[in-house]
């Protein structure tokens, strides 16, 4: 590899360092708001704790998806799904983030995390759809143990991302069990 392509690198991961800056609505068991960072990192071991049960697979792709999917957030930030707007495109503004984060690397590494994020973006592939499906499930995960404000709005998560966790029986499973303790917070809360 060429030093200009090093330096190229270096200068993405100085920018992608950004998402452990970046927080999310999320809250942290001890209260602080989680970062991008961390939730990525949960993300992906969780596929590595459920690899096995998806052997046809590429789980080397699916936690590459995993790491890139909120890359762009390192920019702008993020908008949790609750406040996300109508008629705004958050995954296009994310994918001109990612467009700016990664335009110091080389060529053949921007077009695979761009392929990668489109794959995410459009759940277009078995890899993609699981993606997504975790995801939800780790963003539901932590708003059951993270220590929320006084009028946290359990009850959204009861319907958020049902269309990808509920596509696929482990992660069905899984939802469902969260989805117990969601219902315990949300009528402590009356939010639901």
């Amino acid at each position: 590899m060429r030093e200009v392509e090093l330096e190229g690198i270096l200068e993405f991961l100085r920018g992608a360092e950004q998402l452990k800056n970046t927080l999310r609505s999320s809250r942290t068991s001890n209260g602080r708001h989680e970062s991008t960072a961390e939730h990525t990192w949960r993300l992906c071991l969780m596929i590595l704790l459920f690899d096995k049960q998806y052997p046809d697979l590429d789980i080397l792709k699916l936690i590459k998806i995993c790491v890139i999917h909120d890359l762009g957030e390192a920019i702008n930030g993020d908008i949790a799904a609750v406040d996300q707007i109508d008629g705004v495109d958050k995954g296009a503004e994310e994918r001109q983030d990612l467009e700016l984060l990664i335009r110091p690397l080389p060529s053949s590494l921007r077009e695979e995390i761009l392929s990668l994020w489109d794959e995410y973006e459009n759940a277009s592939s078995k890899e993609a759809l699981l993606a997504k499906a975790f995801d939800k499930i780790e963003t539901i995960l932590q708003h059951t143990q993270g220590n929320n404000p006084p009028g946290f709005d359990y009850g959204f998560n009861l319907s958020y991302g049902k269309k990808y966790t509920d596509y696929d029986d482990l992660t069905a499973k899984l939802r469902a069990l969260i989805d117990k303790d969601t219902k315990l917070l949300a009528e402590g809360n009356n939010s639901i």
